[in-house]
């Protein structure tokens, strides 16, 4: 993707099922779960680039030692950062303590058996230190402790702010990260008071009702308790300070998490290739935590899977995701991004008029690159059918030397842009800003014969299509293709996301800008203020009810009208060389993708009633140019007091 969004977050849980003494004598370290966590998060940095966390629990602190740790981060560099705090917490010990295990479980941080880790890229919530997780509630109970991270974007905070009131809680934050901490930290404190209530009356003194507690505390209930009023698409996990461990994925099935376990380890990740590489595992050996399930490790090592919300109707893992924010290294989303090129080859040819003499294939970015080697191989065999064709056709009657010209040609590939330099805000103000950005990119000079050759590049998606407009197209405007063919791997982006990527305001969208754009031009700006007025008479209704009119904004064109509206919006009065914008269908997207069927981004069809809620939402701030402001329903506090 050329434009920069926001990504997605990244989670990570590590539970070692065997005593540290196995590990300090098989591996030489008793870091061995510090260590991994670390791998995993390292092989999902791209997931957290605005900052990072890690939570620890030990099962053997003894009283007056700190059984629950937290470190957190900002920045790019965040994870080196937070693991440099832990190992230097170390330093504080001499050699002699740090291999007398004994010392080691009882005394020295960070030396657990439960770790947690998260990679964070805040959406459209809240920055800043205070909402990098894992969050943390603690108390001197270990059983009421819980150190809790996800991936996640709740699109009905109001109703869950709500119900925490309505129970007595008076939570100090309207963040979803703190509602959804606070929800389940409701239910485990009355977990552990039930359990606590029931204990007593057997004439056990307090610490063995706690020891009791611990081994009885019922992580699935809790999580059927909490989780029923939750909107939106989440792979949450946590840790008891007792010693429990638990990941959940939404009943929707949109954010993924996997598992594995073997007899030495427990483990949770946000991609599966992250474990696989981190544990040499193949890739059967890692299993995908189905929709509405929850994995489960008990104090005791017990593992279970649960499934704590049944399966909606509608399973709607992201599309999105498979595109642009998962591992590559994957062998299911590999060939699926293959697959997204080379479907995509039927429209290149149209555009290209089948003039493949005279045309160039490249790919920018990065990310695109194996959609690029799909669309290759497409184009490859279409090529070779094409010479297959012309051979049987004329048979013997073709010469040696048209036969060697024949098969000699080829479908001409170039390294045709690279990405040179990382604009610095700090020294591109003002007018020099512009200038800069035109410059992130360089072209590969010589690469095209000017004037005479077309320019087809892949790109994985286009939402709001500034980088091309500012730097892409001009610097390849320079090479005096004759026309420019940019190509994208993903359909339209239309509609907002409001369960984990920063896409939550429509004016950031090309294809929207392109349909309000189309609409004035055609006469048709009634449609705008019908949708506006139908959009502010739901805006109050329960979410159940409100219908997605924002569709009705694309309805009057086809995807080429508006794609050839971009494609004009995205051109600058300078570009010489023809411009064409070629998008991926929503039909292919879901023959590349069969098993990540949630399209919302394309289509608008939201997985959760919350989804029409935040589309109604979004283009009501569009109109009313407040697209800054909160995302989510404020609550009227007086009123709820007085009913």
């Amino acid at each position: 993707m050329t434009d920069i969004i926001k990504h997605e977050c990244g989670i990570a849980v590590i539970r070692l099922l065997k005593p540290l003494d196995y590990y300090y004598k098989k591996y030489g370290s008793w870091q061995y779960g510090l260590d991994k966590l670390y791998l995993l998060m390292e092989k999902q940095h791209n997931r957290g680039q605005e900052g990072a966390g890690l939570g620890a629990v030990k099962l053997e602190a003894s009283p007056g030692n700190e059984f629950i740790f937290r470190e957190r981060a900002l920045g790019s560099s965040a994870i080196s950062e937070i693991f440099t705090r832990v190992h230097d917490s170390f330093q504080q010990f001499t050699a002699a303590q740090l291999e007398d295990m004994k010392f080691v479980k009882q005394a020295v941080p960070y030396a657990a058996e439960l770790f947690i880790g998260h990679l964070r890229y805040s959406t459209t919530g809240k920055s800043g230190l205070t909402y990098v997780h894992p969050l943390l509630r603690r108390n001197n109970w270990a059983s009421r402790s819980l150190a809790l991270a996800g991936n996640f974007n709740m699109t009905n905070v109001d109703e869950m702010f709500q119900k925490l009131i309505e129970e007595g809680q008076h939570p100090r934050d309207y963040a979803d990260t703190f509602v959804m901490l606070e929800s389940l930290g409701h239910y485990l404190d009355r977990e552990v008071q039930y359990q606590y209530d029931h204990l007593q009356r057997e004439g056990l003194n307090g610490y063995q009702v706690s020891q009791q507690i611990e081994e009885r505390l019922d992580i699935p209930f809790l999580l059927k308790r909490a989780s029923p009023i939750w909107d939106g698409g989440y792979a949450l996990c946590g840790l008891i300070g007792s010693g429990d461990a638990f990941a959940l994925r939404d009943p929707w099935g949109i954010r993924s998490a996997f598992y594995y376990h073997d007899e030495e380890v427990a483990v949770v990740a946000s991609e599966r290739p992250v474990i696989q590489t981190a544990f040499n595992l193949k890739k059967e050996q890692v299993h995908e935590l189905q929709p509405g399930e929850a994995f489960v490790v008990k104090r005791n090592g017990t593992i279970s899977l649960h499934q704590i919300q049944e399966p909606k109707e509608k399973i709607t893992p992201c599309s999105f995701e498979r595109i642009y924010f998962s591992r590559g290294s994957d062998y299911d989303i590999y060939r699926e991004r293959k697959k997204l090129g080379e479907l995509l080859v039927p429209k290149i040819i149209e555009a290209i008029d089948d003039d493949f003499d005279n045309t160039v294939f490249s790919f920018i970015p990065n990310t695109a690159e194996v959609a690029y080697y799909g669309m290759q191989q497409g184009l490859e065999d279409h090529f070779n059918h094409r010479k297959a064709q012309i051979l049987l056709e004329r048979g013997t009657s073709l010469s040696r030397e048209e036969i060697d010209n024949i098969l000699s040609k080829r479908v001409r590939a170039e390294k045709v842009a690279i990405k040179d330099i990382k604009l610095r805000t700090f020294i591109a103000q003002g007018k020099t800003r512009n200038d800069l950005a035109a410059h992130v990119y360089d072209v590969t000079y010589g690469s095209l014969r000017r004037g005479k050759d077309s320019l087809v590049i892949i790109d994985d998606s286009i939402v709001r299509g500034t980088t091309l407009k500012q730097s892409i197209i001009k610097i390849l405007d320079r090479l005096d293709p004759k026309k420019i063919i940019i190509v994208s791997s993903s359909p339209q982006i239309r509609y907002p996301d409001c369960y984990g990527i920063d896409m939550s305001r429509m004016s950031e969208f090309i294809a929207f800008k392109a349909a309000i754009a189309l609409l004035k031009e055609q006469g048709m700006q009634h449609i705008i203020d019908e949708v506006y007025t139908k959009s502010v008479a739901q805006k109050y209704k329960p979410k159940e009810a409100i219908i997605n009119y924002v569709k009705e904004i694309y309805a009057p064109f086809t995807e080429e009208e508006i794609s050839a509206k971009i494609a004009e919006m995205l051109t600058t009065p300078d570009i010489k060389a023809e411009v064409e914008i070629v998008f991926q269908r929503i039909e292919d997207l879901h023959k590349a993708c069969p098993g990540n069927s949630g399209d919302w981004y394309f289509s608008g069809d939201y997985p959760t009633p919350g989804g029409n809620r935040l589309v109604n939402n979004a283009f009501i701030n569009y109109i009313e140019g407040s697209e800054h402001g909160p995302q989510q329903l404020s609550i009227d506090f007086k009123k709820q007091l007085h009913d």
